[in-house]
């Protein structure tokens, strides 16, 4: 694996996107925070404040992690009209960051599973990896 991208959110980065998103605060019995905080209705937001805001690495890569979740929470609804528009803006932002979002790629596209045991983002995840392998 890419030596400059995490595999985990630290909690450094959560409590400032805590601080900084109002996000659910966390607890001692908090598990997977970067999930769990996810917020289908928040997407956009989060996209734009991934996009105008200065964030180091480690806060850039957590906040992915929960723009993941958010869009999946979104597919996995099935009420939303944008989805093409919200990914395109998505996947931008992880191109951008290729390196760094590179086991967040790998954990939302999982190869060995067929479509029908994955996540809803899972077909869109793999766009990517199917983009940077030509």
């Amino acid at each position: 694996m890419e030596e400059t991208s995490p595999k985990y959110a630290d909690k450094e980065s959560i409590e400032s996107l805590i601080r900084k998103l109002h996000l659910s605060p966390l607890t001692p019995f908090s598990q997977d925070w970067e999930y769990t905080s996810a917020d289908s209705s928040r997407v956009n937001e989060f996209i734009t404040y991934y996009e105008k805001n200065k964030l180091n690495n480690k806060e850039k890569f957590t906040l992915m992690m929960v723009i993941i979740s958010s869009f999946d929470d979104y597919l996995s609804k099935g009420i939303g009209t944008e989805d093409i528009k919200i990914w395109n803006r998505i996947k931008q932002n992880i191109l951008k960051d290729y390196k760094l979002h590179i086991n967040t790629i790998i954990y939302w596209a999982p190869e060995e599973n067929d479509l029908e045991d994955c996540f809803a983002v899972t077909p869109y995840i793999r766009e990517i990896l199917e983009q940077k392998s030509m």
